[in-house]
């Protein structure tokens, strides 16, 4: 579902005589419908440079990103767009919503653009905002004016509203107290159970353990470590 082959990445300082900083070098790895591979390595190794790259944020020098049928580093634009409205999720540390939207209509805003009917839409949103005990009171209130751990929980029931195919996750335990901690697991262990290709970066050993099938060492692709090897 998820394949990466022979990846690298470069940064250009531009404002530093366009100074060139290689970051990534001969990236590869590949995660299974149903599966979940943890990115590890030290700080600062690549771990969220290498999810950014899969999301299409980041451009690869080069090397492939397939996700699905679609290789993201040759991808136009509308291709990515399209691969994250229906195949690929994201779950990110932080929430960017437009200001004022109720925090209902931002989780199901994913169903929604997909064409599925509004009341299905927002059954779905309900139901996953009231699992992550986000009280009903707070449902018409835009997530903007919520606590950093609400925000998070929004966030991840926005992720978890349709059924990509495969998803990136981002600390999705973080900021979050023992039982909401609990339900995200939960939710992470359902996507595997319904085939959902998983790459994430837990910082949280115990949620890693629990819900990663292996790991993947980012450090191994910082730009020379073969031959410090």
């Amino acid at each position: 579902m998820i394949e990466i082959r022979d990846l690298h990445k470069a940064f250009t300082l531009h404002n530093q005589g366009s100074a060139v900083i290689p970051v990534m070098a001969g990236a590869h790895l590949t995660v299974a419908p149903g599966e979940c591979v943890a990115l590890v390595g030290a700080s600062g190794a690549g771990k969220s440079t290498l999810m950014r790259m899969i999301w299409g944020n980041y451009l690869a020098q080069s090397g492939s990103i397939r996700v699905g049928t679609l290789d993201v580093a040759k991808a136009e634009p509308r291709e990515i767009l399209a691969l994250r409205r229906e195949v690929l999720g994201y779950v990110s540390q932080f929430l960017r919503v437009v200001p004022r939207v109720p925090t209902v209509d931002v989780v199901a805003e994913p169903l929604l653009t997909l064409g599925v009917n509004p009341a299905v839409a927002r059954a779905r949103a309900e139901a996953l905002l009231t699992r992550l005990a986000i009280p009903e009171r707070l449902w018409s209130l835009s997530p903007t004016t919520f606590s950093g751990g609400e925000q998070q929980r929004v966030n991840i029931a926005r992720g978890f509203a349709h059924d990509y195919p495969a998803m990136l996750l981002d600390e999705p335990t973080a900021s979050l107290d023992a039982k909401n901690r609990e339900t995200v697991l939960s939710l992470i262990e359902e996507a595997k159970a319904r085939g959902a290709a998983i790459i994430g970066i837990f910082h949280d050993e115990a949620a890693r353990a629990r819900v990663a099938d292996r790991e993947v060492n980012v450090s191994l692709f910082t730009p020379g470590a073969g031959e410090a090897a």
